[in-house]
């Protein structure tokens, strides 16, 4: 079956979200849903641009409100900075009034109860990291953030903000404050420290453990897919990033909203008009294969704007050539 996307172009970040979401809203089934979870994007708490606008979520609970009226509905986040940074993030992006506005409870990911999960290592040897279970067993999940280039799997949007922000972050405020002194003065570690510091911070830190280089992480990320994924995909393009992204690239006014009921369908148009061939992104690869989703663009109905009237190629990251050497012998094995 084709999988239906919307897309839309326009002047307003709310009124394209909007636009979006009526475009796909038969596809959108909310009957029997007890809880609704909203994910935003804080994996930095201090970087607007890579961050979910708060009209974005807006936008996406007036939709929901509309629809399922009864069902509880919450928002939930797990930022890459830490525990104590997810909530800097509710301050510093002024989700504060939306919360009280709309009565909505938030959730630290970070400090939620872990559910084991296994994915595998640099040596493709089983390693176990915690999913957060309030997404694990939220009944509709909801995925609403930009658009990014990425440094280790090309591009990102709606899974892997999921999948992320799942992962339980919650190392000691030692070696937290260790990290932060090596950026803040860009301490050089002595040859063999890097893996030995990663090694540390990964004992409290999943987030972390999910980077075991470009082949692992893409097999990790469809892995946990099974398990964590958006019902419903919102990604605001209104302003996206390219270049050195997630965190630090650089401003595209673009205007774009998508939205999907397949994840791997929305993220698979968004690397497109982002000027990827999503086949070249491992983790949406391997997702099609499986069969979560629908990733050829050509098969998906697309309803709203012209595809070919919204591609505008992206500046990937610095290391993209590098990146494009995810496939690895037998991968599909692992993912079983």
């Amino acid at each position: 079956m084709m999988s239906k996307v919307a897309l839309v172009k326009g002047g307003n970040r709310y009124a394209n979200i909007s636009a979006a979401l009526e475009l796909i809203q038969d596809t959108v089934h909310l009957d029997g849903v007890r809880h609704v979870l909203i994910k935003p994007n804080f994996t930095w708490v201090n970087a607007p641009l890579a961050a979910t606008h708060v009209e974005a979520v807006t936008a996406v609970v007036d939709f929901l409100r509309q629809r399922q009226a009864g069902a509880c509905l919450s928002i939930a986040e797990g930022s890459g900075t830490g525990s104590a940074a997810t909530w800097k993030g509710v301050a510093n992006y002024g989700y504060g009034p939306l919360l009280k506005r709309y009565g909505l409870d938030f959730v630290d990911l970070n400090t939620d109860e872990g559910v084991p999960t296994q994915i595998y290592d640099d040596a493709l040897r089983p390693m176990t990291v915690r999913l957060a279970r309030t997404v694990v067993e939220a009944d509709y999940v909801v995925s609403v953030g930009p658009p990014k280039t990425h440094d280790f799997v090309i591009m990102t949007a709606s899974l892997k903000n999921v999948v992320m922000g799942s992962l339980v972050r919650r190392e000691s405020r030692f070696l937290r404050l260790l990290v932060a002194m090596a950026h803040r003065f860009r301490i050089k570690a002595a040859p063999g420290t890097v893996k030995t510091a990663h090694s540390l911070l990964g004992r409290g830190n999943d987030k972390m453990k999910m980077h075991q280089g470009y082949p692992v992480m893409n097999l990790n990320l469809c892995r946990l897919a099974k398990v964590v994924h958006p019902h419903l995909s919102v990604i605001d393009g209104f302003v996206a990033m390219e270049g050195e992204g997630p965190v630090t690239g650089t401003p595209v006014p673009w205007g774009l909203a998508v939205a999907s009921t397949d994840f791997v369908a929305a993220d698979s148009l968004t690397a497109h008009l982002m000027g990827f061939q999503s086949e070249d992104i491992g983790y949406l690869h391997y997702c099609h294969r499986l069969g979560l989703g629908l990733g050829e663009v050509g098969s998906m109905e697309v309803v709203g704007e012209r595809v070919a009237e919204c591609r505008r190629p992206f500046r990937p990251h610095p290391s993209y050539r590098a990146q494009l050497e995810w496939p690895m012998a037998h991968g599909e094995v692992y993912l079983a």
